[in-house]
């Protein structure tokens, strides 16, 4: 070997040394550093003309497995997911309380069943009537409460959504930035390392936001697409789009996620993201919390109906001089609808009989004080006429706008109404009195039962111009289609629903809604499109009259149902005289007769039935994740209190699992990607010694030349 051999030789065997060594000593630096993959140079034998030449530098490759860093990325989306999920239900979960806590919504409903127990002992005692009222207040400021902590939560689970889909378009233009300079460095025989473990870094960070499928091609880019399939990242980044609404009300209606490449059609993403913490996300916004608003206004509309269902059989002593009703969304030339009998007691200050109207609905007639049998018609407006009459000068009854009025036209008069024991009044599982409100203990400013008991082939009062929409969306969020259905004035209820039934220009391919028994609006998934949802998308009706819409008449909708919660409240008449608070009942039967004593103090019927309100079975209407059941408001609440703690601790639990598999995963790959440091000071020592062999040829090399140059 000539000496420029040997000189040759020596150099690259420097050089490869010195490359090894910075290798070594970069693993060792970057030990602790997330997302590094170690790496370890290409050393190939020269050979020039079939003669050794020394070593040849042909870069420095990155350590990683492509098969662990798919693993990898999934398990951290799925986490993703699983914390969002978890940690936002947990704090929901700490705002309810549990069965035990003395401020949750749960004691809170005891609390009120113990109060009225005491009111109902000594009825004369204005303390605890006071009380009871108090307690009743505190329990829906409760439910209206957790109602907007849940909005809230929809409200902020919305700004993180959008919060992620920035910091997506942030990841996507910085990995196609470092496309560029990967494809640059590996053209050029540098080393592109550095920038490799940075878009590593990356790809964690995006797989934690969305579930993604990342491919490296052969020059070093990375294709990014989402995990089935649509295209984020490739010669150009897509921008991500969102609109947030900016609110949590249950009636918001938000947009999709969009992926807008810079020439071309924008694709909807919802559908395709199936993890990270945005599926978490759009899943706490669009499932676990509205769910759990239905189930909360459920669990308050029962509570509410339930105290009304007893104060509305009951009186006052003395009774009160007027009982006005809240807007049912009925109009005059409405059917009433009702079955069974009632009783309408006028009676004075000492609660002596004034006069009584007897009110038979199957027979559609009335009497005065046992007198001759007079028609009420079939209308509200013809009932409420025939009952005003029936009055005469002690009293008065209208309906106007929805809400029926009845009262005492004499000072110091009061009026009640008492169902008949044997065949109660009753029209959707409700009573008379209990129906138009008149003598509601918990009062709203809107109807909150949606058992209308109406016939669907009455006319429905919308006007022309009017309209219902239905938003058609997939499990996963992605909208299929937006369906406007406008308003027909002067059809019925059935003609109306019929046109939302249509499979073409209405919702009738995915869902079909029909009235049953009750008046209430029942919707039905079509077979084989379970799949889809059918919600509420905007509602322009109101009722001539009422003003009351589609939507709040039937609980169609989110809002109409979930936004309950907050529309409750003592009627502020007794929460400003306790006196008011219906503990009595008339005492009439068929014999009583004027004069007669029909209240009186020491009466406490009335506090018995709302006492024994808590125990009554009743139905309560599909909600959120809870099917329809009959129960009384003990077992409701408990299975409410269930449901809440059972997402939370699911979510929990999901959490911890994906949280195990995530580490596990890392931890496959950090055996492989990973720095040993042991391997590493090997390397170093290795590449030392080359390096000393390395200039020790040199040295000797020179040594040689310095030799033959003296011989000379």
């Amino acid at each position: 070997m000539s000496l420029s051999g040997v000189l040759g030789n020596a150099l690259t065997g420097l050089n490869a040394s010195q490359v090894g060594l910075r290798s070594a000593s970069n693993n060792v630096a970057n030990v602790n550093t997330p997302g590094y993959a170690r790496t370890t140079p290409n050393l190939i034998s020269r050979n020039v003309g079939g003669v050794a030449m020394g070593v040849q530098i042909e870069g420095v490759t990155r350590i990683a497995d492509k098969f662990l860093q798919a693993a990898s990325i999934k398990a951290i989306s799925d986490e993703g997911r699983a914390s969002a999920l978890a940690t936002a239900l947990d704090r929901v979960q700490a705002q309810f309380g549990g069965l035990d806590d003395p401020g949750s919504i749960f004691s809170r409903m005891n609390k009120v069943f113990d109060s009225l127990s005491q009111a109902s002992v000594d009825p004369s005692l204005s303390v605890a009537r006071l009380s009871a009222a108090a307690d009743i207040e505190s329990f829906f400021d409760e439910t209206t409460r957790l109602s907007i902590e849940i909005k809230q939560q929809r409200q902020e689970a919305e700004a993180r959504i959008n919060s992620n889909v920035q910091r997506v378009n942030e990841i996507l233009g910085e990995l196609f930035e470092l496309n560029a300079s990967v494809q640059n460095l590996a053209s050029g025989g540098g080393d592109n390392s550095g920038a490799a473990n940075r878009q590593s870094e990356l790809l964690d960070e995006l797989s934690s936001i969305m579930d993604i499928r990342a491919t490296t091609q052969p020059d070093g880019r990375v294709v990014v697409r989402t995990e089935d399939g649509v295209l984020l990242m490739d010669n150009f980044a897509m921008n991500i789009t969102y609109q947030p609404a900016g609110t949590g009300a249950f009636k918001t209606t938000y947009g999709s996620i969009s992926a807008v490449p810079p020439n071309g059609v924008a694709v909807e993403l919802d559908r395709h993201i199936v993890s990270g913490e945005l599926r978490g996300l759009m899943e706490l916004r669009d499932v676990h919390l509205p769910n759990m608003a239905e189930e909360l206004a459920e669990m308050a509309t029962g509570f509410a109906d339930t105290l009304n269902a007893a104060h509305n059989n009951a009186s006052s002593y003395p009774a009160p001089q007027i009982l006005t009703g809240g807007n049912t969304g009925w109009d005059v030339n409405d059917y009433h609808y009702f079955t069974g009998q009632m009783t309408i007691g006028v009676s004075d200050a000492t609660g002596a009989l004034v006069s009584r109207v007897d009110v038979d609905f199957d027979s559609a007639t009335l009497s005065v004080d046992g007198g001759a049998a007079v028609g009420i018609g079939n209308t509200i407006g013809t009932l409420t006429t025939a009952i005003d009459a029936a009055l005469g000068a002690n009293g008065s009854m209208s309906f106007s706008n929805g809400v029926m009025s009845l009262q005492a036209d004499v000072a110091g008069n009061g009026v009640s109404i008492l169902q008949d024991e044997a065949n109660p009044a009753d029209r959707g599982g409700r009573g008379f009195s209990h129906f138009f409100g008149l003598n509601d203990l918990v009062r709203s400013d809107r109807p909150y039962f949606f058992e209308t008991g109406i016939n669907g082939s009455r006319p429905h009062l919308f006007s022309a111009g009017e309209s219902v929409t239905f938003d058609v969306t997939t499990t996963s969020g992605a909208t299929v289609a937006s369906v406007n259905i406008p308003v027909v004035a002067g059809q019925s209820f059935n003609d109306l629903i019929t046109a939302i039934n249509d499979a073409t220009t209405g919702v009738g391919r995915y869902v079909n809604f029909a009235l049953d028994a009750q008046g209430r609006l029942i919707q039905t998934p079509v077979a084989g499109f379970e799949a889809f949802n059918v919600d509420l998308g905007g509602d322009t009706t109101a009722r001539t009259s009422s003003g009351v819409s589609f939507s709040e008449l039937f609980g169609v909708g989110l809002d109409a149902k979930a936004g309950r919660a907050e529309i409750f409240s003592v009627d502020p008449a007794i929460r400003a005289n306790s006196d008011l608070l219906a503990l009595g009942q008339l005492d009439i039967d068929a014999a009583t007769v004027a004069g007669d004593i029909v209240l009186s103090a020491g009466d406490n019927r009335g506090g018995i039935l709302l006492q024994q309100s808590l125990g009554e079975t009743r139905t309560f209407n599909a909600a959120g994740s809870l099917a329809q059941s009959n129960a009384n408001l003990n077992d409701y609440a408990a299975r409410f209190a269930g449901m809440v703690g059972s997402r939370a601790a699911r979510a929990e639990s999901e959490a911890e699992s994906a949280n195990v598999l995530m580490q596990t995963a890392a931890q496959k790959r950090a055996d492989v990607e990973g720095v040993n440091l042991d391997e590493e000071l090997a390397s170093m020592t290795m590449y030392q010694q080359s390096y000393n062999a390395s200039a020790r040829m040199l040295q000797a090399a020179k040594e040689m030349a310095d030799t033959l140059m003296n011989v000379l």
